[in-house]
């Protein structure tokens, strides 16, 4: 009995099984390094955005401090389209007046605009017959190459 012919078919085997499964533990690499690339992408998406929001949040504190002047003045939106919430706000990349009569400032890293909307009789807290001017407050921030956070407010001026 002869065990020679026994390790003649065993010789290779070890290498195939070695090999399967640096085979298989290159593939998990490849997969975990994909995913922690798809993860730091979507965390400096997220992070952008955040800062967008917090531009945003900026500008429009600015624009609120604007309309709180004693002398700030602003004739009252006429038409539908005026008072509306400005439309280009999706669009608004620079200061200036916009086609539906907003004048953007810029302020911030951002940009805001005001709307007269109208007068209306006071809230609670205040002696009656007193009438507030309201005014619109429309904040925009655009951080990174696409991440635009667009917020607003409404502003009572007594």
């Amino acid at each position: 009995m002869n065990s020679t012919p026994i390790k003649h078919s065993q010789r290779g085997m070890a290498l195939l099984v070695s090999l399967v499964f640096l085979l298989l533990l290159t593939l998990i690499g490849l997969s975990s390094m994909q995913s922690a690339t798809l993860q730091e992408k979507m965390t400096s998406s997220v992070m952008l955005r955040n800062q967008s929001f917090q531009v945003a949040e900026a500008a429009l504190r600015i624009g609120e401090s604007a309309v709180q002047v004693e002398t700030y003045s602003l004739p009252v939106c006429t038409t539908t389209i005026q008072c509306a919430p400005p439309p280009e706000s999706a669009t608004v990349n620079a200061a200036g007046r916009s086609s539906s009569g907003v004048l953007w400032v810029a302020a911030a890293g951002g940009f805001y605009g005001v709307q007269n909307i109208g007068t209306t009789l006071a809230a609670v807290n205040v002696p009656s017959n007193t009438s507030a001017t309201l005014y619109r407050i429309t904040a925009v921030a655009v951080v990174g190459n696409n991440q635009r956070s667009v917020v607003e407010s409404i502003y009572a001026k007594y």
